[in-house]
């Protein structure tokens, strides 16, 4: 019996610092338990340093590849963990910005928990979208023009030819995991 999403690609990106915990490994595991090949992209390439609570040092992961060397054309959807120093980071990263935009531009999913909703305000990619976020995000997210935000564990969005999942915290986890595998099963 196949997996729901055999034969799926999804890349997840980080910075190479300040990633919550949480919001890489268990995505990471959730998807690749439903049978996606899941692919971690960081800025840099190399180690990769979580965070527990965006203060507490925790463990290093290897990513798998430099964000530089990834095509989105390779990937079915895109996740985007919290951090604050993460989402942060990556706001700032043209490359991570040009993905972000790639994947838009090409229809697909796009997913973003927590802070991880910032790096969509620098992509340029949040108008006409109702989405959730951490707390202190949603005033960030309104000004830059986003349709609507809500306090909801996990927000599907299908505006504009897209895809985009959001939630707030690790808390949500779970919803915002099986909101993804159910986009890319289709």
């Amino acid at each position: 019996m196949s997996s729901p999403l055999s034969g799926k690609k999804i890349l997840v990106i980080t910075s190479n610092t300040g990633i919550e915990r949480d919001e890489l490994l268990k995505p990471l595991e959730a998807l690749r338990g439903y049978g996606a090949t899941v692919t971690h992209g960081s800025s840099k390439g190399g180690t990769t340093q979580t965070f527990v609570g965006d203060t507490e040092k925790d463990k290093t992961v290897e990513s798998d590849v430099a964000l530089s060397d990834v095509l989105s054309s390779d990937f079915d959807a895109l996740v985007i963990p919290g951090g604050t120093v993460n989402a942060d980071t990556l706001r700032q990263d043209a490359g991570a910005l040009k993905l972000i935009n790639d994947f838009v531009k090409a229809g697909k999913t796009v997913a973003a928990i927590c802070h991880g909703p910032w790096t969509l305000i620098d992509a340029g990619v949040i108008q006409g979208k109702t989405l959730t976020s951490y707390k202190s995000v949603r005033i960030d997210l309104e000004n830059a023009g986003a349709a609507g935000w809500v306090d909801a564990e996990v927000k599907v969005c299908k505006a504009n030819g897209w895809t985009l999942i959001t939630s707030r915290t690790p808390d949500d986890l779970p919803a915002f995991n099986d909101a993804i595998a159910k986009a890319v099963a289709g």
